[in-house]
């Protein structure tokens, strides 16, 4: 097979970074600072560079295929790197068979709607990957910090308990089952940052009038809540990483390596689902044949 051996090395992360269910996952067993071999950024752009072509050949398989598609989604702390992560590995697929959706603090007429319509109104068709910047897992992080963001007629004014919570999870596990019982592979990421290198990447926002643009108030607002987001990703990774649709953990203390185990995945996740060329039916084959013979002889 072509690219075997890139298919080989890449698979080599999915066992490393993978959640599985029913261990016991705390954050504090994973480094976000780890590289897993790759030794520098150079090495690192390397093998991404490899990467890319061999994804932009996998998705022009997938969209031809016309029978899966992918969705991508990245969840992180604030700086940890899902743009930067999406805009690189993504840099050599063809934007026709690809949409990025970025889920904010839902809209009025979001709100009207139970949480996961929005989702629903953006998942991709068929030999398409769709990403999502934030997800509605949203609604088991941010409100769960913030309890006072929810909707007060599907809460307990006294604040929503355990059983509201594993609701939700079992609401998002059924869902996901749901896509891929239909066609749309899942693949979900965490973008594992240190609570430091938040730091020093919030620092050079203020720093770098070029980054001016990306700091928000709420960011520092935010950090202060840190500890509260930690217990409310490991709740949510240790009950919504299933069999069907798995939390990859990703180191991200370094951006360059990030992408390469982003790309890695991808590169599992797209060969697991085999994208080839489709085989044309004999009158569709007969009818090229018989357009061949008749320019030839013009």
């Amino acid at each position: 097979m072509k690219h075997r051996k890139q298919v080989k090395e890449a698979s080599r992360i999915v066992k490393k970074y993978c959640i599985a269910k029913g261990e016991k996952f705390r954050l504090k067993d994973y480094d976000p600072a780890d590289t897993n071999g790759v030794k520098s950024k150079q090495h690192a752009e390397n093998i991404l560079e490899r990467r890319v072509g061999l994804l932009s050949d996998m998705q022009e398989k997938l969209y031809a295929q016309d029978r899966w598609a992918l969705l991508l989604i990245f969840q992180a702390m604030d700086a940890a790197g899902k743009d930067g992560a999406i805009k690189h590995v993504m840099s050599g697929l063809n934007p026709q068979g690809v949409a990025v959706h970025a889920f904010r603090q839902p809209t009025d007429v979001e709100r009207h709607h139970d949480y996961l319509w929005r989702a629903s109104c953006a998942a991709p068709e068929r030999g398409r990957i769709g990403i999502f910047n934030r997800s509605y897992y949203e609604d088991v992080l941010v409100v769960r910090v913030h309890p006072e963001l929810l909707d007060p007629t599907i809460a307990d004014p006294k604040g929503p308990g355990k059983s509201f919570w594993q609701r939700r999870y079992g609401e998002i596990n059924a869902y996901e089952r749901y896509l891929v019982d239909n066609g749309i592979r899942v693949v979900k990421f965490f973008l594992h940052i240190s609570k430091d290198e938040q730091k020093k990447r919030l620092l050079k926002r203020l720093d770098d009038p070029s980054k001016h643009w990306k700091f928000s108030a709420s960011d520092l607002q935010q950090r202060g809540f840190w500890s509260r987001y930690v217990d409310a990703y490991e709740h949510m990774l240790n009950a919504t990483s299933t069999k069907c649709a798995p939390w990859y953990v990703i180191p991200a203390d370094h951006k360059w390596f990030t992408r390469v185990a982003v790309a890695d995945i991808l590169v599992a996740e797209l060969r697991s689902l085999d994208p080839r060329y489709p085989d044309l039916p004999k009158a569709l084959r007969k009818s090229m044949a018989d357009a061949r013979a008749a320019l030839k002889r013009e």
